[in-house]
């Protein structure tokens, strides 16, 4: 044997490991909708540039016939790649080995290359694709995902984490991609949940689809677990190359700039018609933020759960920035618990990779009710609170129409920590709505007036008149300046630019003990 020979063997090899389970199980991958691990890894990345790491890896195992069991790659295909030209490191579980169930070795592949990203500064990718644990190794399978879980924490805030669920997500698994910054699913073909729909059938007597249970459409609309659902496993990759294009690749640098054509004139005369003078009637934030940031430039994350807010990331002459918009369109924009989760974990994103938060602001406040309190709000609220007052990127607040109570503080105020707060000329900005505020205060007024609703009335317009416009604010340094709402997209850009070199420094300390 000669050192062809051996570069033969050694191709010979690779090949086997290529193939998988085998050709049976890839045409019973493809059949379901999905692609194979690889096919996956050759989609996302760009073209000639994924180099795999450990393919020769094999797991150690024994017991129940494991010896004479060949799991070829160890059901996980691990390495790094290119997205535009960016570095990144990913992992693909191969469902068709082993149903892609995560063993000891399968978890020291993904622990590698988890190390190897946070050491080199690289966002992570993991496109999930398992069964969950394999039984066969026992507690050492259970090991491995400890390893795979500790990563996810501690490399949390250092490096962007996304995760794709394209197959199964099982069990313990699911605590992986809960801990990344994002999750998406595909329909149809994607579930997480912790206990399948048969042990549930077993322990609680009800009867439910895996699908019914933790499919795409649940986890994106009613548990929040999930941010982004996809038709297909393409448009699931194509999300990850376009969040990937609004991130750094790392907490020590910041986000990338896109090159845009200059446009003639930032003053948006179309802003004054699309919101409602009327404080009460609804409208669309989404028509706003559209005439304010870069044309078609906003993502929205999370659009399906928590609509009472939306977030999202956009750009401003090609600077990303995050989006943090009541949403009067559902609940008024009041916040609840999902919202203030939701707004909350975007917030603390944005802050850990250096992209500045802007707020526009039209919220009526914390929603009532015994479900809400009994359910956490005052937790769950506090959590804003926190968010934005940990938060030392640029942060910039917009007061469109309504800005009472508790919920004007929470959201970005001067007094817990914004750089700018800007109001428009309609703006109102109180403890409570003026009709809240007259009923209670000039109660006796009223009750004794010859025309109770009309002396109402006229109370509602003389305490909106003295209290609740931004003026007031303005005077105690609350709101730096009433701008017109056609000038909102300059203001931004000139307050950006202003701020690029902010630099805060907070108390030292080992970390905050933030309201979960």
């Amino acid at each position: 044997m000669d050192i062809y020979d051996k570069i033969n063997e050694l191709y010979d090899k690779r090949r086997e490991i290529e193939l998988g389970g085998g050709d049976e199980k890839i045409e019973k991958q493809r059949e379901r909708g999905k692609m194979t691990a690889r096919e996956r890894i050759e989609y996302l990345l760009d073209e000639g540039t994924f180099v795999e790491l450990n393919p020769f890896m094999e797991h150690r195992a024994h017991d129940f016939g494991m010896d004479k069991k060949k799991a070829p790659g160890e059901g996980v295909v691990t390495g790094y790649g290119k997205i535009d030209g960016r570095d990144v490191y990913l992992f693909a579980q191969d469902f068709t080995v082993f149903g892609g169930a995560l063993g000891e070795m399968h978890g020291k592949k993904i622990a590698h290359v988890m190390d190897l990203a946070a050491k080199n500064g690289t966002p992570f990718i993991g496109l999930n694709d398992s069964g969950g644990a394999r039984i066969q190794e026992g507690v050492a399978s259970l090991d491995g995902y400890g390893h795979v879980f500790y990563r996810n924490s501690i490399y949390s805030g250092v490096i962007p984490q996304i995760s794709v669920i394209m197959g199964p997500c099982a069990g313990g698994a699911v605590y992986s991609p809960a801990i990344t910054d994002f999750v998406i699913m595909v329909e149809e073909t994607s579930q997480m949940f912790i206990t399948g729909p048969k042990v549930i059938e077993t322990v609680t007597g009800e009867k439910i689809t895996s699908e019914d249970l933790g499919g795409a459409h649940v986890h994106n609309t009613k548990s929040g677990n999930a941010h982004l659902k996809a038709a297909n496993e393409e448009e699931a990759l194509d999300y990850v190359r376009k969040l990937i294009s609004y991130l750094p690749s790392n907490q020590n640098e910041k986000p990338p700039v896109v090159k845009v054509e200059e446009e003639e004139d930032d003053f948006r005369p179309d802003i004054t018609d699309l919101i409602p003078f009327d404080p009460v009637r609804p409208y669309d934030v989404r028509t706003i933020i559209e005439q304010v940031v870069d044309q078609d430039s906003f993502f929205e994350i999370h659009p399906e759960f928590a609509k009472n807010i939306v977030v999202g990331f956009a750009r401003m002459k090609g600077q990303t920035v995050g989006l943090v918009c009541n949403q009067p369109k559902h609940f008024a924009g009041g916040l609840d618990i999902d919202s203030s989760d939701k707004a909350s974990r975007f917030i603390r994103f944005c802050d850990a990779f250096n992209i500045p938060i802007i707020t526009f602001e039209d919220v009526t406040g914390f929603f009532p009710g015994v479900k809400q309190e009994h359910g956490g709000i005052i937790r769950h609220g506090a959590k804003i609170l926190y968010a934005y007052s940990e938060a030392t990127v640029p942060k910039i607040t917009v007061i469109t129409r309504k800005a009472y109570g508790g919920a004007y503080v929470a959201l970005n105020s001067k007094s817990i920590g914004a750089d700018l707060v800007y109001a428009w000329p309609n703006a109102e900005i109180a403890v409570m709505g003026p009709e809240g505020a007259a009923n209670i205060i000039f109660a006796r007024d009223i009750q004794n007036s010859d025309n109770p609703e009309a002396t109402r009335q006229e109370k509602i317009s003389e305490y909106r008149e003295k209290f609740a416009n931004p003026y007031v604010a303005a005077s105690l340094g609350m709101v730096d300046d009433v701008i017109d709402p056609r000038e909102t997209r300059m203001a931004l850009i000139r307050s950006l630019e202003m701020l690029k070199n902010k630099k805060e420094v907070r108390p030292e300390k080992k970390h905050g003990n933030i309201p979960l």
